[in-house]
Parts: C-alpha cells; sequence; structure tokens
C-alpha cells in the first residue's frame, strides 16, 4: 500500500520541503514521520504547507535583496590582509576564509566565513580574487591584497616570475661537484 505525504524537510532522492509525494505505508510509518521529516496529506496540512511556503519565498526574495546589496558594497572595494612572511614572500601559515571574513567586518560588511570561497591555499604576499557565495544566484569576486607587516605586497614580485606563478617551473642550473 502507499500513502501521501508532505514532506517537511529535504529528503535525498525523494524531493523538496514542501513536496506531496506518495511512498510506502511502511517507511513513512517508521522512517519519515519519527524523525519529522514527513506530515500526512490531509487538507489541513496542504493549507498549512501552502502558507509555509508562502512566508518561505518572502524570507528568500529578502535574502536575495539582502545579498545583491552586500554585492554591490563588495564590488567597489578591495581588502587588506596584513599577514606575517618570509624575505620571499611566502607566509608563515595562509591566509584563510575566517581570515578574510574579519578583513570584511572591519570594513562594516558581514559576510559568513562559509560563504567564502578559496580555491586555492593563499601563502604568498600578493593579490587575490576571491568568490562570495552570498545566495545561491549571487556569486562575486573580492579582491584581496595580502601584504606583510611591513605593508609591501611587492616581496612576491621580487623573486618570482610570472612562470612560477602560473605553476610552471623555471629550469634551475646544474651543480657540479
Amino acid at each position: 500500500m502507499s500513502t501521501q505525504i508532505i514532506l517537511t524537510a529535504p529528503v535525498e532522492n525523494l524531493g523538496a520541503e514542501g513536496d506531496t509525494i506518495t511512498v510506502a505505508d511502511g517507511y513513512a510509518r517508521n522512517f519519515l514521520f519519527p524523525k519529522g521529516l514527513a506530515m500526512p496529506a490531509t487538507a489541513g496540512n496542504l493549507r498549512r504547507v501552502g502558507s509555509l511556503q508562502k512566508k518561505r519565498e518572502a524570507t528568500q526574495a529578502a535574502q536575495l535583496d539582502d545579498a545583491k546589496a552586500i554585492v554591490t558594497k563588495l564590488s567597489k572595494q578591495s581588502f587588506t590582509i596584513t599577514a606575517a612572511a618570509g624575505e620571499d614572500g611566502k607566509l608563515y601559515g595562509s591566509v584563510t576564509s575566517a581570515d578574510i571574513s574579519d578583513a570584511l567586518k572591519k570594513e562594516g560588511i558581514e559576510v559568513d566565513r562559509r560563504k567564502i570561497v578559496i580555491e586555492h591555499a593563499i601563502r604568498e604576499l600578493g593579490v587575490y580574487d576571491v568568490d562570495v557565495k552570498l545566495h545561491a544566484e549571487v556569486v562575486t569576486k573580492v579582491k584581496i591584497w595580502v601584504v606583510g607587516p611591513d605593508g609591501e605586497a611587492a616581496a612576491a614580485a621580487k623573486s618570482k616570475s610570472t612562470d612560477e606563478k602560473a605553476g610552471r617551473k623555471t629550469p634551475k642550473a646544474d651543480k657540479k661537484k
């Protein structure tokens, strides 16, 4: 036998929150209902889910507007992070998404560190473009300047060629003993 249910949370391989689907009685009764993942598809529950979906859509629209407002702020400026580095421009550690989030917070822009995507670890002085995923539909790039304690980011350019920055090694002379 089968039962019609309304999902109250997204369930993998079944559907999203608010979907009305048909599942086996035992699956609904023994798994979905006790875990709070679904409720029976009665007339009252269908009305309640309709009103919840309208509220959720309004909330998502407000979040999208907030994300677009933050994008306009982020696109107008670049951010500087000061980190300890050696003579060759390599950092003593790396710049993390939490560091970038703190730098944005100092400028008055609140962005959760989990929304900052760093493709490759930042372990040298220089300028980097970092993706920020503010919303499912809103992604932007932020320019980050990583400078040493003296405020200079030029140390990386001093000892690195463009080939090495792109990941290609330049041949070195063989040492003779």
